[in-house]
């Protein structure tokens, strides 16, 4: 099996490649540089294997949320790649590729992945482990911290030891910190890896969710994606 990964939905940007067994990987946290980066990073893997795209069987993206710029970015490269090579498309969750990097580094079965949405909101997911990947429980959304965080009130705060990663616990850690019994912040992590949406994309691909290329949509959360940006942000 033969899949490569890229990733520009937040202010990382990076590509992986998964050939059977071994894995190639390029990242960087390079906000606002995307577009210069993200081809080199992916020729750079495709070089360390000794593969064309031509050789691949599937291409995953960072399909968001995250920055609307960051993401638009991702799909069109994935897609204008696919399209040369003439492979289907995956999708992959940057709040899932965070909980996995989690797991992968340091071990978590249990995480709750936040980036920061600007506007007072959070992109927010929660996963547990299942098999070698992290699935989703219930749904991603977009929230107010402390609406969400009042979600888990007195009687529904979530038992035992969970690891907590993204920009979103950066920026409303106190509020979003009551929603475990013990919530410990991710050590490693801050950003989604596109290496660790190579196992998310293989288990897509063998339960025959690859698309084609024309297929392939991104995943805002937000119903509107066209808002005023702020200065200096996305």
């Amino acid at each position: 099996m033969k899949i490569l990964a890229v990733d520009t939905a937040t202010e990382a940007c990076s590509a992986a490649l998964l050939v059977g067994d071994k894995q190639y990987a390029r990242w960087e946290e390079a906000p606002r540089d995307h577009t210069r980066k993200i081809l080199p990073m992916v020729q750079a893997v495709l070089d360390e294997a000794g593969l064309s795209l031509d050789q691949l069987d599937a291409i995953a993206f960072g399909r968001g949320p995250g920055s609307f710029t960051g993401v638009r970015i991702g799909i069109s490269v994935a897609q204008g790649l696919a399209f040369g090579a003439g492979v289907p498309l995956i999708g992959i969750s940057t709040l899932a590729a965070m909980a996995q990097g989690v797991h992968r580094q340091e071990g978590a079965t249990r995480v709750l992945s936040a980036i920061d949405a600007r506007m007072n909101e959070v992109y927010f997911g929660r996963y547990e482990l299942q098999g070698d990947c992290m699935a989703l429980v219930g749904e991603e959304v977009v929230s107010d911290p402390a609406l969400l965080a009042s979600e888990f009130g007195a009687d529904a705060v979530l038992p035992g030891n969970w690891s907590a990663v993204g920009t979103g616990f950066e920026t409303y850690g106190e509020v979003l910190g009551t929603m475990a019994e013990t919530l410990v912040p991710s050590q490693q992590v801050r950003f989604p890896a596109a290496l660790d949406m190579l196992p998310l994309a293989r288990s897509a691909w063998l339960a025959g969710e690859a698309v084609a290329v024309e297929q392939a949509s991104p995943v805002y959360l937000r119903d509107k994606v066209t808002w005023k940006k702020l200065p200096g942000r996305e």
